[in-house]
């Protein structure tokens, strides 16, 4: 299994971000087949919750981390908030972001779709604002993962978010 792209994200203006790295494998999924990818990420303990795109503005979660696992198309993804990192995410390519990692679409083919996971027992939220105590406190409280949503236990993620700093 490859290694995935590792990328850190300061606090942005609004946007918390995170201690932890973003984490991006490429080409790890299968295309067109959101089906075996719901069932790859149940089986490494991740829960797939939707089959859509990433909303249009800039947000975080600060009560899950997530994993956007590409199906079909491809998009231009901004993370990190404003001025943070253009990605681009195809067929095939999984994205891990951690609890405060802002995000937002740029612009998707027309057959953009995901598959959007969560770990076991973690529920998203949608925050589009500066986060008050409460939330940095609900994002630092956020249990790291038990598996890689990719590979599993053992799997790069683990290596990578293995302990908070």
């Amino acid at each position: 299994m490859s290694e995935p792209e590792i990328w850190a994200f300061e606090p942005n203006g609004w946007v918390p971000n995170s201690e932890l790295p973003v984490l991006v494998w490429r080409n790890v999924v299968p295309v067109g087949d959101p089906d075996a990818i719901e069932a790859r990420l149940c089986q490494n303990g991740w829960r797939p919750d939707w089959r859509d795109g990433v909303y249009p503005y800039h947000h975080y979660h600060s009560t899950a981390h997530e994993a956007l696992a590409c199906t079909s198309g491809s998009a231009e993804l901004m993370l990190g908030g404003e001025g943070g990192r253009q990605v681009h995410v195809a067929a095939g390519d999984l994205l891990v972001l951690p609890a405060g990692t802002g995000h937002c679409r740029i612009k998707a083919s027309g057959d953009f779709l995901l598959v959007g996971a969560y770990p076991q027992d973690q529920d998203w939220d949608i925050c589009r604002e500066a986060p008050d105590e409460a939330a940095l406190a609900r994002i630092a409280a956020v249990p790291l993962p038990r598996a890689d949503p990719v590979e599993g236990a053992g799997g790069a993620l683990m290596r990578h978010w293995g302990a908070r700093p």
